[in-house]
């Protein structure tokens, strides 16, 4: 497939999944059909299905994409050569960067993958679907312990220690209860990740 061809293939699959994901979070995944998707896209349902054959497809597909996302730009941060407490602030400051640029995706993961885990089977069990971001906090919390920056400690414990927060404010945020932007927390909130984690 040539290249101008393969980007706007891309740009296409990149809309759908915008849209999706709208739909996903403000209807619930069950109630969410295909035509629904095709509807809001402006292109046929038959079209649509030469992106995706099925919604469980692209689902999965969403969460697969997110996990890249965010599992790219954290290995940026990996391999750069600063502390590991400023790591710990960029990668907050980051999730929550994305969190505005592109809402539709972490909504999704809060209202949609956390709440249909039987949609996600047969290759997107548990991890599986977000392998990308799980393995470079692993290479994160692996480095900064090495360093004797960080505790040694069990993974999950760590992940949650990290993660947890930052999906909670963007949920706060959602419900429109937080009185400022999430980003406007980062320091704050890094600060308070980078001293439940440090040795």
């Amino acid at each position: 497939m040539p290249k101008a061809k393969k980007d706007i293939r891309e740009k296409r699959k990149e809309e759908i999944i915008k849209a999706a994901c709208k739909l996903f979070a403000e209807k619930g995944y069950y109630n969410t059909t295909i035509p629904d998707i095709a509807e809001v896209m402006g292109m046929s349902v038959g079209n649509l299905y030469n992106y995706f054959k099925s919604k469980e497809e692209l689902a999965k597909f969403i969460m697969q994409y997110s996990s890249r996302l965010l599992g790219e730009e954290i290995k940026k941060i990996n391999e750069e050569d600063i502390p590991t407490r400023d790591k710990v602030y960029k990668i907050v400051r980051k999730f929550f960067e994305i969190a505005e640029e592109r809402p539709e995706l972490i909504e999704y993961f809060l209202r949609v993958f956390l709440a249909n885990r039987e949609v996600f089977q047969e290759g997107c069990e548990g991890f599986l679907c977000v392998s990308e971001v799980v393995t470079e906090l692993m290479i994160f919390l692996e480095e900064g312990a090495k360093k004797g920056d960080l505790r040694q400690q069990d993974f999950f414990p760590a992940f949650v220690t990290l993660m947890g927060p930052l999906g909670g404010m963007v949920f706060l945020k959602g419900e429109e209860i937080l009185p400022k932007r999430p980003i406007e927390y980062s320091d704050e909130l890094a600060e308070n990740i980078w001293r439940a984690l440090k040795k």
